[in-house]
């Protein structure tokens, strides 16, 4: 692979390049949002160290902070969308990315994800991938594995799930070498490829895991996102055209109770138990690495675990 260069293009404007402008407080004053902050100025343009408490408990500063609310909101809600777009490998119109690119609340977890075009029939094209690095006139720009400026001409794109990456390790080191920072976790995502040949219903890798109550594996899985239902913390997935949910058991006992793991199992949209040959590697990936994360906070015995 040639060594990359990195691509001139325009720069997301930040939040305080955005025109929010001052707002009229009062008494010669203005107050402002930047960066998130509230900041003030005098009737001579000089800007505050700090805010006057007046103005901070007044209506316009209110105003501002709501702003400031629905702001962050708006961030997290575009960086769950992209997301979900990700795990789900969904096509996405290009009329959609036009509309979005401008918002650097869509732009942040949109640039650097690595896509493909996406035709008619729904099928993806993998020899098309390349990094997402904006949309106009020309097309869809993406930066390929060779560091090459390419622009398709694809009426939709989707972000693949890293599993399904064939080139996943040049990839990873393609962003590396250029210094590119994901807004969403794709390439660094942690992945699982399914065994050949698996006849077993049931992974006992992340078995046996000891927690000291059953609150703190069920706490754990609730932080990194996980749900938690009938002694099992789920993740349920769309894959192949349909719901796929891992199951990995982190006990039903009282809360206080100690509790040990168990097996990690899949099951259809019908419930219904699946072999593991029969799961698909989108579903496999995650479920596997929602049990390593929860395994990975049980209690070590240090005896056992000093070499």
């Amino acid at each position: 692979m040639a060594k990359p260069t990195r691509q001139a293009r325009t720069p997301a404007p930040a939040r305080s390049e955005l025109a929010l402008g001052w707002i009229d407080a009062g008494d010669g004053y203005a107050l402002a949002l930047e960066a998130g902050k509230l900041v003030a100025r005098n009737a001579r343009g000089k800007r505050l160290s700090a805010v006057p408490r007046q103005l901070r408990d007044g209506e316009v500063a209110g105003q501002l902070e709501a702003l400031r609310d629905w702001l962050a909101e708006h961030d997290r809600a575009c960086q769950a969308t992209v997301e979900q777009w990700m795990l789900r490998s969904l096509p996405v119109p290009r009329a959609v990315l036009e509309q979005v690119w401008d918002d650097p609340a869509w732009r942040t977890p949109l640039e650097d994800a690595v896509v493909v075009a996406v035709d008619a029939s729904g099928r993806h094209d993998p020899g098309t991938a390349g990094l997402f690095r904006g949309v106009g006139s020309r097309g869809i720009g993406v930066v390929d594995l060779e560091g090459e400026t390419v622009w398709l001409a694809a009426e939709r794109i989707a972000i693949p799930h890293p599993i399904l990456l064939p080139e996943l390790d040049a990839w990873r080191e393609l962003v590396t070498q250029l210094g590119a920072v994901q807004g969403v976790s794709q390439l660094h995502r942690e992945t699982h490829a399914r065994p050949p040949g698996l006849t077993a219903s049931a992974i006992d890798r992340f078995a046996g895991g000891k927690f000291a109550m059953r609150i703190h594996a069920a706490g754990k899985a609730r932080s990194l996102g996980f749900k938690v239902s009938g002694g099992f913390a789920v993740c349920p997935v769309w894959d192949g055209g349909a719901v796929t949910e891992a199951r990995y058991w982190i006990g039903a006992d009282a809360p206080d109770a100690e509790t040990r793991t168990g097996p990690l199992s899949w099951v259809d949209q019908h419930e219904r138990g699946l072999p593991i040959a029969a799961v698909g590697p989108v579903a496999f990936s995650e479920g596997m690495r929602m049990a390593s994360a929860i395994y990975a906070a049980r209690v070590v015995d240090r005896e056992r675990a000093a070499p």
